[in-house]
Protein backbone atom coordinates (compact mmCIF):
# COMPACT_ATOMS: atom_id res chain seq x y z
CA UNK A 1 0.00 0.00 0.00
CA UNK A 2 1.52 3.32 -1.12
CA UNK A 3 1.26 5.63 2.19
CA UNK A 4 0.66 8.77 2.24
CA UNK A 5 -0.52 12.27 4.26
CA UNK A 6 -4.08 12.94 2.30
CA UNK A 7 -7.09 13.59 4.44
CA UNK A 8 -9.44 11.17 4.97
CA UNK A 9 -12.07 12.81 2.51
CA UNK A 10 -9.44 12.21 -0.07
CA UNK A 11 -8.09 9.33 0.40
CA UNK A 12 -11.99 8.39 0.28
CA UNK A 13 -11.78 9.31 -3.03
CA UNK A 14 -8.47 8.51 -4.29
CA UNK A 15 -6.42 6.08 -3.23
CA UNK A 16 -5.66 2.97 -5.61
CA UNK A 17 -6.42 4.25 -8.80
CA UNK A 18 -4.95 6.65 -11.12
CA UNK A 19 -6.67 6.99 -14.19
CA UNK A 20 -3.80 7.22 -16.40
CA UNK A 21 -3.62 3.75 -16.07
CA UNK A 22 -6.88 3.29 -17.32
CA UNK A 23 -6.93 5.28 -20.68
CA UNK A 24 -8.14 8.33 -18.55
CA UNK A 25 -11.36 6.64 -17.34
CA UNK A 26 -12.02 8.92 -14.19
CA UNK A 27 -14.61 6.29 -12.87
CA UNK A 28 -12.66 2.97 -11.71
CA UNK A 29 -13.73 0.49 -14.32
CA UNK A 30 -15.83 -2.85 -14.23
CA UNK A 31 -13.51 -5.99 -14.63
CA UNK A 32 -16.34 -8.23 -14.77
CA UNK A 33 -14.70 -11.61 -16.01
CA UNK A 34 -14.41 -14.56 -14.09
CA UNK A 35 -10.60 -15.24 -15.88
CA UNK A 36 -7.64 -13.74 -17.28
CA UNK A 37 -5.60 -14.26 -19.94
CA UNK A 38 -1.49 -15.39 -20.59
CA UNK A 39 0.45 -14.42 -23.42
CA UNK A 40 2.14 -17.92 -23.25
CA UNK A 41 2.50 -20.98 -20.88
CA UNK A 42 5.43 -20.25 -19.32
CA UNK A 43 3.83 -16.91 -18.20
CA UNK A 44 0.96 -18.65 -16.85
CA UNK A 45 3.21 -21.00 -15.13
CA UNK A 46 5.12 -18.18 -13.39
CA UNK A 47 2.24 -16.89 -11.95
CA UNK A 48 0.94 -19.95 -10.51
CA UNK A 49 4.22 -20.36 -9.12
CA UNK A 50 4.08 -17.04 -7.66
CA UNK A 51 6.97 -15.42 -9.70
CA UNK A 52 5.55 -13.14 -11.73
CA UNK A 53 2.58 -10.26 -10.59
CA UNK A 54 -0.44 -10.60 -12.65
CA UNK A 55 -4.24 -11.40 -12.88
CA UNK A 56 -5.31 -15.00 -13.23
CA UNK A 57 -8.96 -15.79 -11.94
CA UNK A 58 -11.03 -13.45 -10.48
CA UNK A 59 -11.32 -15.71 -7.11
CA UNK A 60 -7.40 -15.55 -6.65
CA UNK A 61 -7.89 -11.27 -7.86
CA UNK A 62 -9.47 -8.74 -10.09
CA UNK A 63 -8.44 -5.14 -10.95
CA UNK A 64 -11.16 -3.63 -9.63
CA UNK A 65 -11.84 -5.45 -6.19
CA UNK A 66 -7.75 -4.50 -5.86
CA UNK A 67 -8.73 -0.82 -6.17
CA UNK A 68 -11.34 -1.18 -2.99
CA UNK A 69 -8.69 -3.80 -0.99
CA UNK A 70 -5.68 -1.27 -1.27
CA UNK A 71 -8.46 1.90 -0.62
CA UNK A 72 -10.53 0.24 2.81
CA UNK A 73 -6.26 -1.09 4.04
CA UNK A 74 -5.42 3.41 3.42
CA UNK A 75 -8.63 4.30 5.36
CA UNK A 76 -8.05 1.97 8.35
CA UNK A 77 -4.17 2.60 8.14
CA UNK A 78 -3.77 -1.09 7.71
CA UNK A 79 -0.92 -2.96 5.29
CA UNK A 80 -3.61 -4.79 3.55
CA UNK A 81 -7.37 -5.12 2.71
CA UNK A 82 -9.11 -8.09 1.34
CA UNK A 83 -12.94 -8.31 0.13
CA UNK A 84 -15.75 -10.91 0.62
CA UNK A 85 -19.03 -11.24 -0.41
CA UNK A 86 -20.64 -10.75 2.85
CA UNK A 87 -19.47 -9.82 6.17
CA UNK A 88 -20.12 -13.03 7.80
CA UNK A 89 -17.65 -14.50 5.27
CA UNK A 90 -15.05 -11.63 6.31
CA UNK A 91 -15.50 -12.78 9.94
CA UNK A 92 -15.98 -17.03 9.00
CA UNK A 93 -12.29 -16.09 7.28
CA UNK A 94 -10.79 -14.59 10.15
CA UNK A 95 -11.82 -16.39 12.80
CA UNK A 96 -11.24 -19.83 11.03
CA UNK A 97 -7.90 -18.64 10.00
CA UNK A 98 -6.97 -17.91 13.88
CA UNK A 99 -7.93 -21.34 15.43
CA UNK A 100 -7.90 -24.68 15.40
CA UNK A 101 -9.66 -27.28 17.14
CA UNK A 102 -9.86 -27.27 20.99
CA UNK A 103 -8.70 -23.23 20.92
CA UNK A 104 -10.69 -20.41 22.46
CA UNK A 105 -11.47 -17.21 21.73
CA UNK A 106 -12.64 -14.52 24.07
CA UNK A 107 -16.04 -12.04 23.08
CA UNK A 108 -17.00 -9.09 24.20
CA UNK A 109 -20.42 -9.68 25.84
CA UNK A 110 -22.70 -8.79 23.12
CA UNK A 111 -22.19 -9.90 19.48
CA UNK A 112 -24.13 -9.66 15.86
CA UNK A 113 -26.64 -12.51 15.77
CA UNK A 114 -25.13 -14.52 13.20
CA UNK A 115 -21.34 -14.13 14.78
CA UNK A 116 -22.91 -15.63 18.10
CA UNK A 117 -24.49 -18.34 15.23
CA UNK A 118 -20.87 -18.98 13.97
CA UNK A 119 -19.01 -19.37 17.32
CA UNK A 120 -21.51 -21.86 18.58
CA UNK A 121 -21.09 -23.77 15.41
CA UNK A 122 -17.11 -23.64 15.57
CA UNK A 123 -18.13 -24.92 19.21
CA UNK A 124 -19.76 -27.42 18.50
CA UNK A 125 -17.90 -28.63 15.51
CA UNK A 126 -14.05 -28.05 16.29
CA UNK A 127 -14.73 -28.01 20.14
CA UNK A 128 -12.80 -24.12 19.75
CA UNK A 129 -14.29 -22.43 23.19
CA UNK A 130 -15.40 -19.00 23.74
CA UNK A 131 -16.00 -16.76 26.52
CA UNK A 132 -17.79 -13.57 26.90
CA UNK A 133 -16.51 -10.58 28.60
CA UNK A 134 -17.66 -7.27 29.87
CA UNK A 135 -14.10 -6.37 28.86
CA UNK A 136 -14.54 -3.26 31.13
CA UNK A 137 -11.45 -3.71 32.47
CA UNK A 138 -8.19 -5.59 32.22
CA UNK A 139 -8.88 -8.13 35.11
CA UNK A 140 -12.17 -8.94 32.80
CA UNK A 141 -10.03 -9.51 30.28
CA UNK A 142 -7.08 -11.56 32.23
CA UNK A 143 -9.42 -13.59 34.06
CA UNK A 144 -10.63 -15.46 30.97
CA UNK A 145 -7.09 -15.81 29.05
CA UNK A 146 -5.79 -19.50 28.74
CA UNK A 147 -2.77 -20.79 27.26
CA UNK A 148 -5.29 -22.22 24.38
CA UNK A 149 -6.62 -18.55 23.60
CA UNK A 150 -5.82 -17.53 19.78
CA UNK A 151 -7.72 -14.58 19.81
CA UNK A 152 -9.99 -11.30 21.34
CA UNK A 153 -13.02 -10.43 19.06
CA UNK A 154 -14.74 -7.46 20.15
CA UNK A 155 -17.62 -5.49 18.60
CA UNK A 156 -17.87 -1.41 19.77
CA UNK A 157 -20.23 0.09 19.44
CA UNK A 158 -21.55 -3.31 20.41
CA UNK A 159 -24.73 -4.24 18.17
CA UNK A 160 -27.30 -3.23 19.45
CA UNK A 161 -27.10 -2.26 22.90
CA UNK A 162 -24.29 0.40 22.01
CA UNK A 163 -21.73 -0.16 24.64
CA UNK A 164 -18.40 0.81 24.16
CA UNK A 165 -15.32 -1.43 24.62
CA UNK A 166 -12.29 0.82 25.41
CA UNK A 167 -9.64 -0.48 22.60
CA UNK A 168 -6.41 0.69 23.53
CA UNK A 169 -6.95 -1.19 27.25
CA UNK A 170 -8.20 -4.55 25.56
CA UNK A 171 -4.97 -4.39 23.01
CA UNK A 172 -2.04 -3.35 26.27
CA UNK A 173 -3.93 -6.68 27.63
CA UNK A 174 -3.75 -8.96 24.43
CA UNK A 175 -0.01 -8.01 23.71
CA UNK A 176 1.06 -9.14 26.84
CA UNK A 177 0.18 -12.55 26.02
CA UNK A 178 0.66 -12.06 22.16
CA UNK A 179 -3.06 -12.71 21.66
CA UNK A 180 -4.41 -10.94 18.54
CA UNK A 181 -7.42 -8.40 18.58
CA UNK A 182 -9.75 -8.46 16.34
CA UNK A 183 -12.60 -5.67 15.55
CA UNK A 184 -15.78 -5.60 14.26
CA UNK A 185 -15.71 -2.21 13.11
CA UNK A 186 -19.38 -1.91 11.15
CA UNK A 187 -21.13 0.73 13.56
CA UNK A 188 -18.10 3.27 13.28
CA UNK A 189 -16.40 2.92 9.51
CA UNK A 190 -13.15 4.20 9.36
CA UNK A 191 -14.57 7.53 9.12
CA UNK A 192 -15.71 7.41 12.88
CA UNK A 193 -13.13 5.23 14.62
CA UNK A 194 -9.85 3.37 13.67
CA UNK A 195 -9.14 0.23 15.72
CA UNK A 196 -5.60 -0.33 13.83
CA UNK A 197 -4.25 2.84 15.50
CA UNK A 198 -5.50 2.05 18.86
CA UNK A 199 -3.15 -1.15 19.00
CA UNK A 200 -5.95 -3.46 17.60
CA UNK A 201 -4.60 -6.27 14.93
CA UNK A 202 -7.43 -7.04 12.60
CA UNK A 203 -10.38 -4.80 11.80
CA UNK A 204 -13.42 -5.64 9.64
CA UNK A 205 -17.01 -4.72 8.33
CA UNK A 206 -19.77 -5.29 7.15
CA UNK A 207 -19.32 -3.59 3.81
CA UNK A 208 -23.28 -3.48 3.34
CA UNK A 209 -23.60 -1.40 5.59
CA UNK A 210 -22.04 2.30 6.11
CA UNK A 211 -19.55 1.55 3.34
CA UNK A 212 -21.54 0.83 0.81
CA UNK A 213 -24.59 3.27 1.96
CA UNK A 214 -27.22 2.48 -0.55
CA UNK A 215 -28.63 -0.38 0.33
CA UNK A 216 -27.75 -2.18 -2.65
CA UNK A 217 -24.97 -4.40 -1.98
CA UNK A 218 -23.65 -7.47 0.38
CA UNK A 219 -20.30 -7.40 1.58
CA UNK A 220 -17.50 -7.84 4.00
CA UNK A 221 -13.91 -6.43 4.41
CA UNK A 222 -10.79 -7.10 6.35
CA UNK A 223 -7.61 -4.27 7.20
CA UNK A 224 -4.67 -5.68 9.33
CA UNK A 225 -0.86 -6.91 8.59
CA UNK A 226 0.21 -8.12 5.31
CA UNK A 227 1.88 -11.44 6.45
CA UNK A 228 -1.50 -12.55 8.01
CA UNK A 229 -3.87 -11.14 5.57
CA UNK A 230 -1.18 -12.75 2.75
CA UNK A 231 -2.04 -15.93 4.27
CA UNK A 232 -5.84 -15.28 4.70
CA UNK A 233 -6.34 -14.67 0.93
CA UNK A 234 -4.18 -18.14 0.29
CA UNK A 235 -6.30 -20.19 2.00
CA UNK A 236 -9.48 -19.72 3.95
CA UNK A 237 -10.37 -16.52 1.27
CA UNK A 238 -8.93 -18.64 -1.48
CA UNK A 239 -10.06 -22.57 -0.47
CA UNK A 240 -13.84 -21.71 0.85
CA UNK A 241 -14.78 -19.14 -1.64
CA UNK A 242 -16.06 -16.12 -0.06
CA UNK A 243 -14.95 -13.74 -2.02
CA UNK A 244 -16.63 -10.35 -3.37
CA UNK A 245 -18.10 -10.17 -7.20
CA UNK A 246 -16.13 -7.33 -9.44
CA UNK A 247 -19.53 -5.31 -9.64
CA UNK A 248 -20.17 -5.46 -5.99
CA UNK A 249 -17.01 -4.51 -5.37
CA UNK A 250 -17.62 -1.13 -8.28
CA UNK A 251 -20.81 -0.30 -5.90
CA UNK A 252 -18.92 0.00 -2.82
CA UNK A 253 -16.23 2.14 -4.50
CA UNK A 254 -18.97 4.38 -5.76
CA UNK A 255 -20.66 4.60 -1.98
CA UNK A 256 -17.51 5.04 -0.44
CA UNK A 257 -16.65 8.40 -1.97
CA UNK A 258 -19.44 9.88 0.36
CA UNK A 259 -19.01 8.21 3.68
CA UNK A 260 -17.73 11.49 5.02
CA UNK A 261 -20.59 13.63 3.99
CA UNK A 262 -23.28 10.48 4.65
CA UNK A 263 -22.14 9.86 8.27
CA UNK A 264 -21.68 13.22 9.17
CA UNK A 265 -25.48 13.45 8.31
CA UNK A 266 -26.63 10.31 9.78
CA UNK A 267 -24.61 11.64 13.07
CA UNK A 268 -26.19 15.44 12.93
CA UNK A 269 -29.97 13.01 12.64
CA UNK A 270 -29.19 10.81 15.33
CA UNK A 271 -28.11 13.45 17.70
CA UNK A 272 -31.28 15.47 17.60
CA UNK A 273 -33.27 11.91 17.35
CA UNK A 274 -31.43 11.34 20.62
CA UNK A 275 -32.55 14.68 22.46
CA UNK A 276 -36.06 13.90 21.42
CA UNK A 277 -36.45 10.07 22.14
CA UNK A 278 -35.15 10.75 25.79
CA UNK A 279 -37.83 12.84 26.93
CA UNK A 280 -40.89 11.25 25.00
CA UNK A 281 -42.38 9.28 27.86
CA UNK A 282 -42.89 6.18 26.73
CA UNK A 283 -39.18 5.75 26.41
CA UNK A 284 -37.58 3.60 29.14
CA UNK A 285 -33.72 4.15 28.09
CA UNK A 286 -32.01 5.23 24.88
CA UNK A 287 -28.53 4.06 23.96
CA UNK A 288 -26.12 6.51 21.92
CA UNK A 289 -22.65 6.41 22.27
CA UNK A 290 -22.26 10.15 22.40
CA UNK A 291 -24.46 10.50 25.37
CA UNK A 292 -22.78 12.66 27.74
CA UNK A 293 -24.71 10.77 30.55
CA UNK A 294 -23.25 7.11 29.79
CA UNK A 295 -20.65 5.67 31.83
CA UNK A 296 -18.89 4.56 28.56
CA UNK A 297 -18.38 8.71 27.17
CA UNK A 298 -15.23 8.85 28.33
CA UNK A 299 -14.60 6.10 26.22
CA UNK A 300 -16.26 7.57 23.65
CA UNK A 301 -14.17 10.68 23.93
CA UNK A 302 -11.01 8.57 23.57
CA UNK A 303 -11.49 6.74 20.59
CA UNK A 304 -14.67 8.03 18.25
CA UNK A 305 -14.80 11.26 16.71
CA UNK A 306 -19.02 11.41 16.33
CA UNK A 307 -21.90 8.45 17.20
CA UNK A 308 -22.64 7.33 14.56
CA UNK A 309 -26.11 6.68 13.12
CA UNK A 310 -27.72 4.10 15.25
CA UNK A 311 -29.87 4.64 18.05
CA UNK A 312 -31.03 2.09 20.72
CA UNK A 313 -33.76 2.46 22.79
CA UNK A 314 -36.67 0.48 24.96
CA UNK A 315 -40.07 1.16 25.35
CA UNK A 316 -41.44 1.43 28.91
CA UNK A 317 -44.10 -1.26 28.26
CA UNK A 318 -44.05 -4.55 26.96
CA UNK A 319 -42.34 -6.94 23.52
CA UNK A 320 -46.22 -6.20 22.44
CA UNK A 321 -45.47 -2.55 23.10
CA UNK A 322 -42.72 -2.35 21.02
CA UNK A 323 -43.73 -4.40 17.93
CA UNK A 324 -47.14 -2.18 17.73
CA UNK A 325 -44.62 1.00 17.57
CA UNK A 326 -43.28 -0.22 14.83
CA UNK A 327 -46.28 -1.43 13.08
CA UNK A 328 -47.43 2.57 13.35
CA UNK A 329 -44.69 4.10 11.89
CA UNK A 330 -45.74 5.88 8.52
CA UNK A 331 -42.59 5.68 6.09
CA UNK A 332 -39.70 4.39 8.61
CA UNK A 333 -38.95 1.09 7.21
CA UNK A 334 -39.15 -2.31 9.27
CA UNK A 335 -35.96 -3.78 8.39
CA UNK A 336 -33.07 -5.38 9.45
CA UNK A 337 -29.56 -3.95 8.16
CA UNK A 338 -28.31 -0.36 8.75
CA UNK A 339 -26.41 2.92 7.42
CA UNK A 340 -28.47 3.36 4.02
CA UNK A 341 -29.97 6.67 3.09
CA UNK A 342 -33.29 5.33 4.48
CA UNK A 343 -34.05 4.86 8.26
CA UNK A 344 -34.77 1.51 9.06
CA UNK A 345 -36.27 0.09 12.47
CA UNK A 346 -35.98 -3.75 13.24
CA UNK A 347 -36.99 -5.47 16.84
CA UNK A 348 -33.22 -7.39 17.72
CA UNK A 349 -34.85 -10.13 20.10
CA UNK A 350 -36.97 -11.65 17.18
CA UNK A 351 -34.84 -10.72 14.48
CA UNK A 352 -31.08 -9.61 14.12
CA UNK A 353 -30.46 -11.45 17.53
CA UNK A 354 -33.08 -14.36 17.90
CA UNK A 355 -30.51 -17.25 17.51
CA UNK A 356 -29.17 -16.39 20.79
CA UNK A 357 -31.19 -17.88 23.25
CA UNK A 358 -33.18 -16.25 25.44
CA UNK A 359 -31.28 -16.18 29.19
CA UNK A 360 -27.89 -14.86 26.93
CA UNK A 361 -29.52 -12.57 24.85
CA UNK A 362 -30.93 -10.55 28.27
CA UNK A 363 -27.43 -10.92 29.93
CA UNK A 364 -26.27 -8.94 26.91
CA UNK A 365 -28.88 -6.45 27.52
CA UNK A 366 -31.25 -6.78 24.52
CA UNK A 367 -34.67 -7.41 26.39
CA UNK A 368 -37.57 -7.97 24.48
CA UNK A 369 -38.52 -3.69 25.22
CA UNK A 370 -35.53 -2.62 22.82
CA UNK A 371 -35.35 -1.33 19.41
CA UNK A 372 -32.62 -0.54 17.05
CA UNK A 373 -32.87 2.52 14.75
CA UNK A 374 -30.37 3.15 11.90
CA UNK A 375 -31.18 6.81 11.12
CA UNK A 376 -31.01 7.17 7.35
CA UNK A 377 -30.41 10.64 5.87
CA UNK A 378 -34.15 12.36 5.58
CA UNK A 379 -34.74 15.03 6.86
CA UNK A 380 -34.63 14.70 11.00
CA UNK A 381 -37.51 16.46 11.57
CA UNK A 382 -39.81 14.04 9.44
CA UNK A 383 -37.69 10.75 10.79
CA UNK A 384 -38.95 12.68 14.59
CA UNK A 385 -42.62 13.60 13.14
CA UNK A 386 -42.86 9.44 12.30
CA UNK A 387 -41.26 8.29 15.87
CA UNK A 388 -43.37 10.38 17.73
CA UNK A 389 -46.83 9.56 16.11
CA UNK A 390 -46.12 5.96 16.48
CA UNK A 391 -44.96 6.71 20.21
CA UNK A 392 -48.26 8.62 20.73
CA UNK A 393 -50.16 6.04 19.64
CA UNK A 394 -49.00 3.56 22.28
CA UNK A 395 -49.47 6.22 25.18
CA UNK A 396 -52.83 7.00 23.96
CA UNK A 397 -53.86 3.35 23.84
CA UNK A 398 -52.84 2.48 27.26
CA UNK A 399 -54.46 5.91 28.69
CA UNK A 400 -57.62 4.39 27.24
CA UNK A 401 -57.46 1.03 28.97
CA UNK A 402 -56.92 -0.57 25.38
CA UNK A 403 -54.88 -3.35 24.94
CA UNK A 404 -52.63 -3.65 22.74
CA UNK A 405 -52.59 -6.24 20.21
CA UNK A 406 -49.90 -8.96 19.98
CA UNK A 407 -47.87 -8.53 16.38
CA UNK A 408 -46.47 -12.56 16.06
CA UNK A 409 -44.85 -11.06 12.96
CA UNK A 410 -44.20 -7.60 11.37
Amino acid sequence: MTTNSKRFETTVIHEGYDAKDMLGSLATPLFQTSTFTFDSAEQGECRFAGEEDGYIYSRLGNPTVAVLEERIAALEKGERGLAFGSGMAAVSAVLIALTKANDHIICSSGLYGCTFGLLTMMKEKYNIAHDFSSMDSEAAIRDLIRPETTCIYVETPINPTMKLIDLQMVASVAKEFNIPVVVDNTFSSPYLQQPLELGCDVVLHSATKYIGGHGDVVAGLVVGKKEFLDSVAMTTQKDIGGIISPFDAWLLLRGLKTLPVRLDRHSDNAEKIFEKLKDHPKIDRVYYPSDKNHADYPIFQKQMKRGGGVISFTVDGTKEDAQFLLNQLSFLKIAVSLGDAETLIEHPASMTHSVIPEEERKQMGISDQLIRLSIGLEAWEDIWADLEQALNQIQGRLSQGSKVPTTDSV
